[in-house]
């Protein structure tokens, strides 16, 4: 019985011991963890804000692009019909939005829909005033067309009403990622 004290008296105090130091240990560690997961996010949320910025700055390039004022004049050369003038363009055009497709991951649902909606106007724009004239008269015609279109439409333009919004959500990320 006496052993059995003698025995008691040092491993009570080593338990003691023993389950204060896990505890303290287990503590510092979930800290530990907690405090490398937080900065895990914040080097992972600028990343994101750097993506998203990056997409914002493509989809403006490409508004940019096709626009009438900048598209028909990159794409126009003498000799060319209505049709080539116009296959070129709505073919431009598409490649442009085809190379920007994966953007749409990045930039919420209302941008993407205005760009996309953009793209559309401009080939529907292209294609009504096309059929106003024949197939194979000179693209000069379709040119100046699409030129007085451009010039004489009321109101704001589709690639304006697009750029604004897309300049407008990349101030709200901006903003919001500078915060954090």
């Amino acid at each position: 019985m006496l052993t059995l004290l003698e025995i008691l008296k040092y491993t009570i105090p080593a338990l003691i011991v023993l389950i204060s130091s896990y505890l303290i240990v287990q503590k510092f560690l979930v800290s530990q963890i907690k405090r490398k997961q937080l900065a895990l996010l914040q080097d992972n949320q600028q990343i994101t804000v750097r993506l998203r910025l990056q997409a914002y700055e493509r989809l403006v390039l490409f508004i940019e692009r096709i626009n009438p004022r900048q598209l028909v004049p990159r794409i126009y050369m003498s000799g060319m019909s209505v049709a080539d003038l116009q296959q070129a363009l709505v073919f431009n055009i598409k490649a442009e939005f085809e190379h920007n497709l994966s953007q749409q991951i990045y930039v919420s649902s209302n941008v993407w829909n205005t760009v996309r909606g953009v793209m559309e106007q401009e080939i529907n724009m292209i294609g009504t005033l096309a059929q106003q004239l024949k197939p194979d008269a000179p693209a000069k015609d379709l040119h100046m067309r699409i030129i007085d279109a451009v010039l004489s439409e009321p109101g704001v333009m589709p690639t304006e009403v697009a750029l604004q919004i897309i300049n407008e959500e990349a101030k709200m990320v901006l903003s919001y990622g500078a915060q954090h």
